[in-house]
C-alpha cells in the first residue's frame, strides 16, 4: 500500500502541476487574443471617426478640438437635456456645439457614452448586446431604437469579428462618468417596435 501512495504523489504532482501549465498557457492566449481585437477595435473606432460625435468638442487656440479629456464619453451631463432645434430653411436638423446633441424630425438624441463606466457607460454591455445594437438598431440589442445621426444601417454591415474588436477596445478604454439625457422624442413621432 505504501508503495501506490509513494508513486501515486509524484504522479498527482505531475498532473497537477501540467494542468496549472495548460491553464495558465490558454489564459495567456486568451489575453493576447483580447489585446489583438483591442488594438483591432482601436484602428477600427479611429477609422469609422466613433470620436466625431461621442467626444464633446471643446474650444481650442484654433476652434473646436475634441476634448480628450472626456474620450467617447458622450453628451456632457452638465449640459443636460437640450431643446429642440426648429427647422429653418433648408436646414432639416442642428448640432449642439459639442457635437453630441442632434435635433431633427426625430426629437433630440445624444452621442452615448462609449467608455466602460459600470453605471454611466457600457461597463454592464455584453459583447453580445454591443453586437446585437448594431445589427438591429436597438439600444442594448432589444429596447428603443438608436436614432439619427448614429450611423448603425451602415455599420450593421461589419463582421462579427470587427465588431468584437470595437467592443474589446471600448472595454479597454478609461472608464468616465458621465450620465447621457435619454432621448426626447416628439410626442408627434410614433417609435416603431421591430
Amino acid at each position: 500500500m505504501k508503495k501506490y501512495v509513494l508513486i501515486a504523489i509524484p504522479v498527482l504532482a505531475v498532473a497537477f502541476v501540467t494542468a496549472l501549465t495548460v491553464y495558465a498557457q490558454q489564459r495567456a492566449e486568451k489575453a493576447e487574443k483580447t489585446g489583438q481585437a483591442a488594438q483591432r477595435g482601436q484602428y477600427l473606432v479611429n477609422m469609422i471617426g466613433c470620436s466625431d460625435c461621442h467626444t464633446p468638442l471643446k474650444m481650442g487656440a484654433n476652434g473646436p478640438e475634441p476634448d480628450m479629456t472626456r474620450f467617447l464619453s458622450g453628451h456632457p451631463e452638465q449640459m443636460g437635456a437640450l431643446p429642440a432645434a426648429k427647422p429653418q430653411g433648408p436646414w432639416l436638423w442642428a448640432g449642439a456645439a459639442t457635437n453630441t446633441a442632434f435635433a431633427g424630425p426625430w426629437g433630440v438624441s445624444y452621442a452615448a457614452n462609449l467608455t466602460p463606466d459600470q453605471n454611466t457607460g457600457l461597463g454592464i454591455w455584453t459583447e453580445d448586446m454591443f453586437v446585437r445594437a448594431i445589427r438591429t438598431g436597438r439600444h442594448m440589442g432589444t429596447s428603443r431604437e438608436i436614432l439619427p445621426p448614429m450611423p448603425w444601417p451602415a455599420f450593421r454591415n461589419a463582421s462579427d469579428s470587427d465588431l468584437k474588436a470595437i467592443y474589446a477596445y471600448l472595454r479597454s478604454i478609461k472608464p468616465v462618468t458621465n450620465h447621457v439625457p435619454d432621448v426626447q422624442v416628439p410626442p408627434t413621432l410614433v417609435v416603431q417596435a421591430r
